[in-house]
């Protein structure tokens, strides 16, 4: 399992991104009992760029912290076992189901992160988690949706070791 990072800011981050991407891709994955290996795309990006794709993917003119882009529809958010049919989710050369794509404002993120008062690695590894269970189908527009999704965060944030 792994996440393949592009990081359009040249900034150097405390601690490492990829490994932090990686191992939360792992605990998501193990968390929602998927059959099989998954990656995704994540582009670390400023608040210029990421507003940008904000516009032109979701018609929205302004910055965000994270965007989630994800290739699988689910009638069952977190059933990836749904997707076993779907063979063109699946990368041929490596059998990984590709979840999609992940977009972070580096800009957003910091201001979170001293707004929360928590580190910045904390605050990424949120924006991530939050993204790969969006690319597996949950949402936060309903009450019972939004703290089930919540409650995975939490869980899963937890289970890796970082926590608020």
């Amino acid at each position: 399992m792994t996440i393949h990072i592009e990081d359009e800011t040249g900034e150097a981050l405390p601690f490492s991104l990829q490994e932090t991407a990686d191992l939360l891709i792992q605990a998501v994955m193990e968390e929602l009992e998927s059959p099989f290996d998954a990656e995704a795309d994540l582009l670390l990006t400023n608040d210029e760029e990421i507003h940008q794709i904000n516009l032109e993917n979701r018609g929205i003119d302004a910055a965000t912290d994270v965007l989630s882009f994800p290739t699988a529809e689910f009638l069952n958010p977190g059933d990836l076992s749904e997707l076993e049919d779907e063979v063109d989710l699946f990368d041929p050369e490596t059998g990984f189901f590709f979840m999609g794509d992940i977009v972070i404002s580096l800009d957003h993120a910091k201001a979170q992160a001293e707004e929360y008062g928590h580190s910045l690695k904390r605050e990424i590894a949120f924006l991530i988690t939050h993204s790969l269970l969006h690319l597996c189908g949950f949402d936060h527009m309903e009450d019972d949706m939004r703290l089930e999704m919540e409650d995975l965060q939490r869980k899963i944030l937890d289970n890796v070791g970082i926590s608020r």
